[in-house]
C-alpha cells in the first residue's frame, strides 16, 4: 500500500499498512534517527504471511513526518547526560497511539526496537487500551542503571556522518559492522545500503539529535511496566554494545509474567539470520492475547 498521513495533534505521521486490514495489527516501531523502510519488507511480509495486519511509520522528526523545532542535544549534554529535550518520550508514544486508534481501534501488537522498545513501553503504559501484546527489542526501563550504553560505543553518537552520499551509505554500513551482531553477512550489509538510499529518497532532514535528548531525559518506567497485564516478550543480543543486555533483563524482571529471549552473537541490530525467532516471538507472544 503506498505512503499516507495522519495527523495526531500537531504532529503528522507517515506509515504504511501492509496485509488484509482485518487481520490483527501489529505496529512496527523503529529505533533512534531511523525511517520506517530500516522495517524490511521481507520481515514485513513474513508477518503478512502469519496472518497479521503490519503498520510501520516514521516517528516524528525523521522520514516524511512532521519534524519539529527547537535544540537537540549537544555534545556535553550527551555526555553529561543532562538534555534540554524538545519533546518527551511519552509525547512520541501518543503520536504512535494516535496512530493506532485510528488504523486499529481494537488496539495493536506493539513492537519496538531500541528507541522504538521505550515509545512501545510507553504506549502500553499510558494508553493500555491500544496495546493488545508488547515486544520490546533491545530495550530498558529507564532506571538509569541497566542498559547503559558501553563507554567504549559512545563515540557512535557523536560521530558525524559524511556528506557525500556514497560515504554516508559506507558510513552506515561501518556502523552497524561495529555495533551489530556477529555472523553479519553481505545481504545485511546490503539491507543497510538499500535502507540508507531509500532513506535519502525520502527526505534526509531528521532530527535524531532531538530524539537522543527525549532518551537522555527518559524517566524510570519500572514501576509502571509492573502494572502492565498483556502478554510481553522481550528480545536481546549478548553482544548488544548500545543498550547492553542488564536492559534486556531488567525490563523483563518489571513486566509481570514477561518472557526473556536473550540471543548468543546477537548485537544492536536485526540480521537476517535472527528474523526467524524474532518473528516466531512475535506471533508467540500476539497468540497469548
Amino acid at each position: 500500500m503506498a505512503e499516507q498521513f495522519h495527523r495526531v495533534g500537531a504532529v503528522e505521521l507517515c506509515y504504511e499498512s501492509l496485509g488484509d486490514p482485518a487481520d490483527p495489527a501489529v505496529l512496527l516501531v523503529m529505533g533512534l534517527g531511523l525511517q520506517m523502510v530500516w522495517w524490511r519488507d521481507e520481515f514485513c511480509a513474513e508477518l503478512v504471511d502469519r496472518g497479521f495486519r503490519v503498520i510501520r511509520f516514521d516517528n516524528r522528526d525523521v522520514g516524511r513526518s512532521t519534524k519539529l523545532p527547537g535544540p537537540g542535544v549537544t555534545a556535553m549534554q550527551f555526555l553529561r547526560r543532562r538534555p534540554n529535550p524538545s519533546y518527551s518520550l511519552g509525547e512520541m508514544a501518543d503520536d504512535a497511539a494516535g496512530l493506532v486508534a485510528e488504523l486499529a481501534p481494537a488496539g495493536a501488537h506493539l513492537v519496538g526496537v531500541s528507541l522504538g522498545s521505550f515509545i512501545a513501553q510507553e504506549i502500553a503504559i499510558r494508553q493500555p487500551g491500544r496495546a493488545l501484546s508488547l515486544t520490546s527489542i533491545m530495550g530498558r526501563p529507564g532506571d538509569g542503571r541497566s542498559g547503559r550504553v558501553a563507554r567504549r560505543m559512545l563515540l557512535e553518537f557523536l560521530r558525524p556522518a559524511p556528506v557525500d552520499a556514497n560515504r554516508a551509505v559506507e558510513h552506515m554500513v561501518a556502523t552497524f559492522r561495529r555495533i551489530g551482531s556477529l555472523d553479519r553477512t553481505e545481504i545485511d550489509d546490503e539491507d543497510v545500503r538499500l535502507a540508507v538510499r531509500r532513506s535519502a529518497a525520502r527526505g534526509t532532514d531528521v532530527g535524531s539529535d532531538r530524539q537522543l535528548a527525549a532518551i537522555l531525559a527518559e524517566r524510570d518506567r519500572t514501576a509502571a511496566l509492573g502494572s502492565l497485564e498483556i502478554p510481553a516478550l522481550v528480545i536481546h543480543g549478548m553482544r548488544d554494545r548500545i543498550v547492553l543486555p542488564s536492559g534486556g533483563r531488567a525490563t523483563a524482571a518489571a513486566i509481570p509474567g514477561a518472557e526473556l529471549l536473550e540471543i548468543e552473537r546477537m548485537g544492536h541490530d536485526l540480521p537476517r539470520w535472527v528474523w526467524p525467532q524474532v518473528i516466531d516471538g512475535i506471533e508467540r507472544t500476539a497468540r497469548r492475547a
